[in-house]
């Protein structure tokens, strides 16, 4: 999957219906853009239901899947969640995907709720809001994530590009 070029990120999100679920990748070269380079999806047919304290089960299917079908390898890697868990809490699904990718790209979690199990995350504000998101890191320091997502474009809470791949993640093709 190696590709020589640009390093470019990528921002994911997995989206759940009845019985499967739906991944997005949306591909962008800055922190920057406003707009993507290209837009992956992944139909996941059965995914496995919730279970507390196991959200890298659900989840970490479906964001390999996008990533396969991306065909490349990122610089960094935009998920909605944590990396990092306090230590009986197990591992956070960042530090889950950061080792399944052999810890090669930067992944960066974005929270949108705060989590008592959730450690070594900066909550940041963005926009107007006064209401803050939270971000972690595996494969680079946390003030260079913190700095990457506040750099990115969007007026409001929520990034533009991270609001895009949960609108291609929802999206049913119609």
């Amino acid at each position: 999957m190696k590709n020589i070029g640009v390093l470019l990120k990528a921002a994911l999100d997995v989206h759940y219906g009845c019985s499967g679920a739906t991944a997005a990748c949306v591909v962008f070269e800055s922190w920057e853009n406003s707009s993507p380079a290209e837009v992956h999806r992944a139909v996941i047919p059965e995914a496995a239901g919730y279970r507390a304290g196991r959200f890298f089960e659900r989840e970490l299917p479906g964001l390999q899947a996008v990533l396969e079908a991306a065909g490349r390898e990122f610089e960094s890697i935009v998920i909605d969640g944590y990396v990092h868990l306090r230590g009986g809490a197990g591992k956070g699904l960042g530090q889950h995907l950061w080792e399944a990718l052999g810890c090669e790209s930067e992944v960066v979690g974005v929270a949108k709720n705060p989590l008592k199990i959730a450690e070594r995350f900066v909550p940041i504000l963005r926009g107007r809001s006064i209401k803050p998101l939270f971000v972690s890191a595996a494969g680079c320091p946390l003030a260079s994530a913190r700095k990457a997502v506040l750099s990115m474009h969007g007026a409001y809470r929520i990034p533009t590009l991270l609001r895009l791949a949960d609108r291609y993640a929802r999206w049913d093709g119609e």
